[in-house]
Parts: C-alpha cells; structure tokens; sequence
C-alpha cells in the first residue's frame, strides 16, 4: 500500500467510530471511568450492526516462544482497527506508544485513541508504516 493510500484506509470506518464516540461522549459527558465509555461503546456497536471485538487478546511472541503475558486491545473495529479508550486528563506519548505496540502486536494498520476526560471528545488516528 502506497503512503497516500494508507493516510485514506479505512476512512469512513474510522469517521463512524469517531462519530458513535463523540454520541457516547455527548450523552454521558466527561469524567466518568473508562469502563463506562466502553459499556456505552458496546451498545453503539451493536445498535449499529459493526463488526467489534472487546478486549481482544493477543498473545507477544519472543524468539520462538508465547510469553506468559498477554495485551488486550479496548476494542478491535472492523477486524483490524485498534480503539483504545482514555479517560484522562490528557493523552500521552506513553499511551500513543502503547496503542503503536499493540498495533503491531496485532499486525493491524490503524489505531484510534479516545478520550473522554474533557469537555469535549478527543481523538487521534494512528497509522502503522
């Protein structure tokens, strides 16, 4: 895939769960815990017929060998769109390097950190070289 086709992959799916987060976001407001957002999320995903999985593991493999512990991706959109879920203050290179690993963990193309802490939806779109 060419650099101009990634930066467009995915775009309307990533533009509908940015959507569905924002109505989330609109209708229980900011500063409630993670899970919350999620349990809403759920319901979202469901009510509008999208593919998701909630907290997907994935095994980290070491030379050969699975080690003892595992990541679980917030949500895996759309086979292979990464979503992870923030309630914080503000989002950090430490959560987008997490999301950047867990992307490659999983092999998938794209990751969209949310978060709801604020007055308003905040959100990021990660895209994997």
């Amino acid at each position: 895939m060419s650099d101009n086709n990634e930066y467009y992959y995915k775009k309307d799916e990533n533009y509908t769960i940015v959507g569905l987060c924002m109505e989330v976001h609109r209708i229980l407001g900011p500063g409630l815990l993670e899970i919350v957002y999620k349990d809403a999320l759920e319901i979202e995903f469901k009510n509008h017929n999208i593919p998701y999985i909630r907290e997907k593991k994935y095994d980290v493999e070491y030379k050969g060998f699975i080690l003892p512990h595992n990541f679980y991706a917030d949500f895996v959109v759309y086979e292979d769109i990464i979503l992870e879920v923030k309630s914080v203050k503000e989002v950090t290179n430490e959560h987008l390097s997490r999301t950047l690993n867990y992307m490659k963990l999983a092999d998938t193309p794209i990751g969209i950190i949310v978060n709801f802490q604020n007055k308003s939806l905040t959100h990021k779109r990660l895209i994997s070289n």
